[in-house]
């Protein structure tokens, strides 16, 4: 249930800030769909692969990349900037979590 509505506040998010920018903002699309594909590759190398470090590296650089997302959005589109910040902090703690998982295993 919690990454259906994530997902649909970052689609929602996404749609924002294109309707708002269009094409003009490529730093912020280029960012918003390699965070995209940086979650999907994360959950194929943690889940998929049951590759704890790896999934520990990707998940360092998808939280980097969210939060570069967020900065950049809020500069022309604040609305779809907040959108973004429940994916965040649930990605902070899958962050944790993994993390947890490296250290003791």
């Amino acid at each position: 249930i919690v990454w259906g509505i994530l997902y649909f506040l970052i689609g929602l998010s996404g749609i924002i800030f294109f309707l708002q920018n269009g094409f003009n903002e490529p730093v912020g699309l280029t960012l918003f769909f390699v965070q995209l594909f940086f979650n999907i590759i994360w959950s194929y190398v943690f889940f998929g692969q049951k590759n704890i470090a790896g999934g520990l590296l990707i998940i360092l650089v998808l939280w980097a990349l969210i939060l570069l997302t967020i900065i950049q959005f809020y500069q022309t589109s604040p609305v779809a900037a907040f959108l973004l910040i429940p994916y965040f902090l649930w990605v902070t703690v899958a962050l944790y979590l993994n993390a947890y998982i490296y250290v003791n295993n």
